[in-house]
């Protein structure tokens, strides 16, 4: 029997009209020009009616909690690494007293290295899952939690239907199966749920975790590795005096802001100290917070050495004195403690720094979003806080240098856009109490006439948060991030700061209030429906996201 498929009514609806010719086309639905029965079959062929086409049909397979199992099969397809993951309710104790309740993912290796799945003891954070360049992944997932969830796995460049769009959705007890061959370069990249209007608890209450790459180019390098290759993921959240973790969703400036908590969490723990010996250490440090936005420094004025980004390395090191890191972004730091004691303490702090507009007085404490009840724990909003200590604890190998070059990267040239003289643009704004992207809110079958691309198309993308217009108080910071795709930085206008580190690629970027991007990307490989959103998970969840459709045969 094959299995059926998980699909809005809504879109089904809308394909079948317009297969037969009764759909009245709009700048907010997809444009008459291309929307033709090829595409209609194309399309449903990529997952959304789960009809055979172009080498994809649909996979019979069953969950182990017996349900039928949503997604396809590519033919013939055979993975390196076959994994099975569940979210679930547990506890895990992170604070003396009571357990807390929190959502997590587990994972088992079903085929492939059993220590490509690693588990972070003592943590609510879901298993690192680590891959190579070329691999071929299978992911058999069951969602055990009380609502709809779903997975994106971001900055992987997927097809459109493994990545997580919320219109695939399964219920509690329902399955979806990916499986996707590994194209992106080496780097540090995670993955997270992606259910619309449900991101931002769901992510709070636990479901995260990385998935980390590897390529022959970089594991030529002689880079940090083993126990001193270290991700960190930062996060911040709120515990009342049960120690169970607050969410304060429904209050409008809340859903203004973005959720922000009390204590900092790394790696799914408090009060977090990094244990290091007198050695190098590569550190991965990803922003896996709801919305607050960190101005990374170290504490003993030391610069940073920043060896990637989002998608990878970079062709060389860059230093700063500190760095803005925002919700959904990635760097990794290259660090020497070899000319330190065993001893040794220092700390990864955040120094203050003006977002602007309404976010003024959050980040000075003004407008604390949280109302967590442990005093003692308040974290100091606009002030130099700790986000992970470090001491040196025992005496470590013989540093190696850092290479010179670390990777080979082409400058990206914008003359080569199909659309070098007409980008197209976006602006970042709010309008009735909602933030949106050009005047409009996430729908989730919408694309509208600017939100079509060429398959194959280079293009250059500009977005601009220049504006409240007569309201400049209710500007914030906007983290962006495109799905599907990493980009390059072309220049970056109206900054306030020069903390930025928008070299190599990237696949999320902030924009402070006045600010304004232009990126190139390359639409290659995969046609279908993607997403492009603030990454403040709070402004996503209220509508900050809109789908983008690649049209055109797909190379898989």
């Amino acid at each position: 029997m094959v299995a059926p498929f998980i699909v809005n009514i809504h879109w089904i609806s809308f394909l079948v009209e317009a297969y037969n010719g009764g759909f009245k086309m709009t700048s907010q639905h997809i444009d008459s020009k291309w929307f033709n029965r090829r595409q209609f079959l194309k399309m449903a062929g990529c997952g959304t009616l789960g009809l055979m086409a172009g080498g994809i049909m649909p996979v019979s397979a069953r969950s182990a909690s017996g349900s039928d199992t949503a997604g396809v099969s590519e033919v013939g397809f055979a993975p390196d690494l076959d994994i099975t993951m569940r979210s679930q309710a547990d506890t895990v104790t992170l604070l003396p007293g009571s357990a807390t309740h929190i959502w997590r993912y587990r994972a088992e290796v079903n085929k492939g290295d059993r220590n490509r799945v690693i588990n972070l003891p003592g943590s609510y954070l879901g298993p690192i899952i680590k891959a190579n360049r070329g691999e071929k992944i299978r992911i058999r997932f069951t969602n055990d939690i009380p609502e709809e969830s779903i997975i994106h796995w971001h900055g992987l460049h997927v097809p459109a239907i493994m990545d997580g769009h919320p219109r695939y959705v399964v219920s509690q007890g329902q399955s979806y199966l990916y499986e996707f061959e590994v194209k992106n370069r080496a780097g540090t990249y995670w993955y997270h749920p992606h259910p619309h209007g449900r991101t931002g608890p769901q992510v709070y209450g636990g479901l995260a975790g990385l998935f980390l790459v590897s390529d022959k180019e970089e594991q030529s390098l002689g880079l940090p590795d083993g126990e001193n290759d270290i991700p960190l993921v930062l996060q911040d959240r709120t515990f009342d005096r049960d120690n169970q973790l607050v969410y304060v969703s429904g209050h409008h400036m809340a859903r203004m802001i973005g959720f922000l908590g009390d204590m900092m969490i790394i790696n799914g723990q408090p009060d977090y100290t990094l244990s290091v010996a007198t050695s190098s250490y590569r550190l991965r440090l990803l922003n896996g917070s709801n919305a607050r936005i960190y101005r990374l420094a170290w504490q003993d004025g030391r610069p940073l050495t920043i060896i990637g980004s989002d998608g990878g390395l970079l062709d060389k090191p860059v230093t700063r004195e500190d760095l803005f890191l925002a919700p959904g972004e990635r760097v990794e730091i290259w660090t020497d403690f070899s000319d330190r004691p065993v001893g040794y303490e220092t700390a990864m702090v955040s120094l203050p720094f003006d977002p602007g507009g309404m976010g003024a007085g959050n980040q000075r404490g003004g407008m604390m979003m949280g109302g967590g009840s442990r005093a003692n724990h308040k974290l100091p909003i606009g002030s130099n806080f700790s986000v992970f200590k470090v001491k040196t604890t025992r005496t470590g190998k013989k540093s190696r240098p850092l290479p010179p070059t670390l990777a080979q990267i082409d400058s990206p040239n914008s003359n080569k856009a199909d659309n070098v003289n007409q980008p197209r643009r976006f602006h970042l704004s709010m309008g009735h109490m909602q933030w949106t992207i050009n005047g409009r809110v996430f729908q989730m079958d919408d694309v509208a006439d600017n939100e079509i691309v060429q398959l194959g198309a280079t293009e250059i993308w500009e977005f601009s948060n220049t504006g409240g217009g007569m309201m400049p108080m209710m500007d914030m910071p906007h983290p962006i991030h495109l799905h599907g795709k990493q980009f390059r930085v072309l220049a970056r206008s109206g900054v306030r700061h020069n903390s930025y580190v928008d070299d190599g690629w990237k696949d999320t970027v902030l924009l402070l209030p006045g600010e304004k991007i232009r990126m190139m990307v390359n639409f290659d490989d995969y046609s279908g429906l993607f997403l492009y959103h603030c990454h403040n998970l709070e402004h996503e969840d209220m509508g900050m996201m809109r789908n983008y459709y690649v049209r055109g045969e797909s190379t898989t």
